[in-house]
């Protein structure tokens, strides 16, 4: 039989610790979630009470889904093709929709003017005015500061966006955003 290296002894006696403290760390995990229960409400009573953390509000699937196709029926009354994103306060996008028949840029510019509007919890509209006074702002990533985008709130403070692209002018894209949030009211 032949004998092992040095180096090699010493590779397999480190894989060997590793999977014991490996175990040994899964064991204790296991155990960890087996500890009395009745902490926890203590502990998320404690979280309620914490000023090192905040609470937002934001917008269901289903409450975007429905305002995403509210801006879409509103366009399509019109017979304008157009895609609708819906971000969350934080610019994730929640649910998108391609009309029939919308361009391919429409998609990523409706995200865009989704997220813009929510970022400054401002119509893109009035945004798209502020590049006089700062031009350096498109220079933003993520951004498009094109009619089109309008913020979603609830008292006062922004939780989501709706962006829209695809119609012959930012005016009627930001109609169609519009009433995405109007449908939010009813």
């Amino acid at each position: 039989m032949k004998k092992a290296s040095s180096r090699t002894r010493v590779v397999t006696g480190g894989a060997i610790v590793a999977a014991l403290a490996l175990s040994g760390f899964g064991a204790y995990s296991a155990s960890a979630t087996g500890e009395d229960t009745a902490a926890a409400p203590a502990a998320a009573e404690a979280d309620a009470k914490n000023r090192n953390t905040t609470r937002s509000t934001h917008l269901t699937v289903e409450a975007a889904t429905k305002a995403a196709r509210a801006t879409l029926d509103a366009a399509e009354q019109e017979n304008q093709r157009v895609s609708v994103a819906v971000v969350d306060r934080n610019g994730n996008t929640i649910v998108t929709l391609r009309g029939d028949g919308a361009g391919p840029q429409s998609y990523e510019s409706a995200v865009k003017k989704a997220y813009t509007a929510v970022s400054w919890n401002a119509p893109t509209s009035e945004l798209a005015e502020r590049l006089v006074n700062a031009p350096t702002l498109k220079d933003i990533p993520g951004t498009l500061f094109l009619a089109g985008g309008a913020p979603v709130t609830a008292e006062g403070a922004p939780v989501a966006g709706i962006g829209v692209a695809g119609a012959p002018s930012g005016d009627l894209d930001e109609k169609f955003a519009r009433a995405g949030v109007a449908s939010l009211g009813k």
